[in-house]
């Protein structure tokens, strides 16, 4: 929901620096998110269930199905599984308590322009996810024995662009979400589409020609398409221009939906 025109005129000017409030934002969050372990472990525990998971799934395939291999596999769509778990489904349930709890209302009457205060919202999860994908970068290789990444700059590129849409759609997801308890209901379908379909937990070879045309166009496999070049240093020059097409078509869209009909109010 947009905010009315005689709010804007209310908000008191402040002279601190945005970078200053976002940090400020994201100290607070981070102090409420240390609060709630279940959040917290689910956080930092569930991605490395989710990869043991995956490697078991990918280890049983047909070598015709997974032509980059097993280890490989794992590291692609573990590094999406890590940033759409903890960016995507964990903000989501974070921004319906924060709204509920009346935090974003109050936020508002303050300093932090909107975007600042999902931004600053998000950046414990943020930090958490980032540092995961570094951890599975460093160590993947060694334990899956596989290469490092063949194309840092663009699994960097890739993994930016993941957590950026995960954000933005968790944003967009709280909207519907009544309830922090029924985030886990509200998230599944996205949830299940990203990982089924852009490459995360069944990897694309494995899916029929005419799904995988249809999955192309999924919010995340533009990204994804990245984190697979990053990898595996694979992809062509075309593919990747058309990925990055695909991914700012879904940024522009996500940002103007956010934009128009998230909520800043209790749901009632």
């Amino acid at each position: 929901m947009s905010r009315p025109a005689t709010a804007e005129s209310r908000r008191p000017r402040g002279t601190a620096p945005s970078g200053a409030r976002l940090a400020a934002l994201g100290r607070a969050e981070l102090t409420l998110l240390g609060r709630n372990r279940n959040s917290l472990a689910l956080a930092l525990l569930m991605p490395a269930a989710m990869l043991f998971l995956l490697r078991s799934a990918v280890t049983g395939m047909d070598a015709a199905d997974l032509p980059m291999g097993a280890g490989a596999a794992t590291l692609v769509g573990g590094t999406g599984l890590i940033l759409v778990l903890v960016l995507y489904t964990g903000l989501t349930a974070t921004y319906t308590a924060r709204r509920e709890e009346l935090v974003l209302k109050r936020l508002r009457t303050g300093e932090p322009t909107d975007t600042e205060v999902l931004v600053g919202a998000a950046l414990p999860a943020a930090v958490i996810a980032l540092a995961q994908c570094a951890v599975l970068t460093v160590g993947g290789p060694a334990l899956l024995d596989v290469p490092a990444p063949r194309r840092p700059d663009l699994l960097l590129l890739g993994i930016l662009a993941v957590a950026a849409l995960s954000a933005g759609l968790a944003a967009l997801t709280s909207a519907v979400t009544r309830t922090v308890e029924t985030a886990g209901l509200s998230t599944l379908p996205l949830f299940l589409a990203a990982v089924t379909g852009s490459g995360m937990l069944v990897p694309r070879e494995a899916l029929p020609d005419a799904v995988g045309d249809v999955c192309d166009l999924l919010p995340f496999s533009g990204a994804m398409e990245f984190v697979r070049a990053g990898w595996l240093g694979t992809a062509g020059a075309g593919n990747l221009v058309q990925a990055a097409v695909l991914t700012l078509v879904w940024a522009i869209i996500t940002g103007d939906a956010v934009r128009r009909w998230f909520r800043w109010e209790p749901r009632r």
